[in-house]
């Protein structure tokens, strides 16, 4: 029942559509539509990983997931970029790196099966968000005084973007012959169900829909901010974080719910370690061509969370086992970062 309720609300998605563009409801109708269609399009992108991973192996899978995932919170944020909301891109960024680690994973672990993990596979893209962060500190240091969003500091960024994306290039390729040398070295054979091509399909318009549906979010969230009386700090570090990431929170939770922790688990750190290494360089690069240029200059509290969060998660995992009383002290552990960033108000 629930799985055919999940793929009838797929409608939601189009309804979307049609309310923006014909009839032209007002922004708190769009918000809610928007909110409900995310739900069966996170799933439905988990459900084409899950088999894609039958095919390809769990750390294949997971890296499927993060791309295609994470793929909407680059459109949201050059989009963002375009209408001058530098601070929002960081934030939601920075959010986002912080909410993988800690809330997607912590969710996994807390209702997933205690079984062992992919320690290697994940050290090294936790150390690919620890060595992002220190990296993010050459254009952020300059900016804790005067004009962060100063074009030298823009600059500044471009050399610190370069060495992230050749760093990631040359680790998550490594990555993935090793994953997919072991996963056919197992003799596995894939459990009846979808191919590899018809998941990839399903993958690609999944995201295409979630990228509209996120887009409309994000334009919509203004109402909501005023009315809440949030700042657009806590907005864009939590809200719109959690939106843009809500691919990889459905599918590594449902997946988690089946038991496939290697996958799970895969899939949230490894689109944490992409958002870092891939997604904010990117930003960064692109937003030359969109503009105004985006400086990486993060503020301290950005800062400090996405590296005690990598660095937690890594002390969590480093027995190779998941156990769900870790997930919810993770999950407990996000909920401080959250009441940090309401803290911390605007810039």
């Amino acid at each position: 029942m629930a799985r055919k309720l999940l793929w009838a609300s797929l409608a939601l998605a189009p309804l979307l559509f049609v309310l923006k563009w014909v009839v032209g409801a007002g922004d708190v109708v769009l918000f809610v539509f928007a909110a409900a269609a995310l739900i069966p399009l996170a799933w439905l992108i988990g459900e084409a990983t899950e088999h894609a991973g039958e095919h390809t192996g769990p750390g294949v899978g997971g890296f499927l997931n993060a791309t295609f995932g994470n793929a909407p919170e680059l459109i949201i944020a050059l989009i963002a970029v375009n209408e001058g909301l530098p601070n929002v891109v960081r934030g939601s960024l920075a959010g986002s790196v912080v909410s993988n680690i800690l809330l997607v994973l912590g969710v996994a672990l807390a209702v997933g099966p205690a079984e062992k993990i992919d320690r290697r596979s994940l050290t090294v893209q936790l150390g690919l968000v620890l060595f992002a962060t220190l990296l993010f500190l050459i254009p952020s240091i300059p900016g804790f005084h005067g004009n962060p969003e100063r074009h030298s500091l823009a600059v500044l960024s471009i050399p610190v973007s370069v060495v992230l994306l050749l760093v990631y290039g040359a680790v998550i390729l490594d990555n993935l012959r090793r994953h997919r040398q072991a996963y056919l070295e197992s003799g596995h054979d894939p459990e009846p169900g979808w191919t590899l091509s018809r998941s990839i399909v399903a993958l690609g318009i999944a995201t295409v829909a979630t990228a509209f549906v996120s887009e409309t979010l994000v334009h919509s969230l203004d109402h909501f901010a005023k009315a809440a009386h949030l700042s657009e700090f806590f907005i864009s570090a939590v809200v719109v974080a959690i939106v843009g990431n809500a691919a990889e929170h459905g599918g590594a939770v449902v997946i988690a719910r089946r038991g496939k922790m290697r996958l799970a688990t895969e899939i949230a750190v490894s689109s944490s370690a992409q958002v870092s290494t891939l997604v904010v360089p990117a930003v960064a690069l692109l937003s030359f061509v969109v503009t105004p240029a985006l400086p990486l200059a993060f503020r301290p509290i950005e800062l400090a969370t996405m590296f005690g969060a990598a660095l937690v998660v890594a002390i969590v995992i480093r027995d190779g086992r998941c156990k769900p009383r870790e997930g919810w002290m993770l999950i407990g552990l996000y909920a401080v970062v959250v009441v940090g960033f309401w803290l911390a108000g605007d810039r």
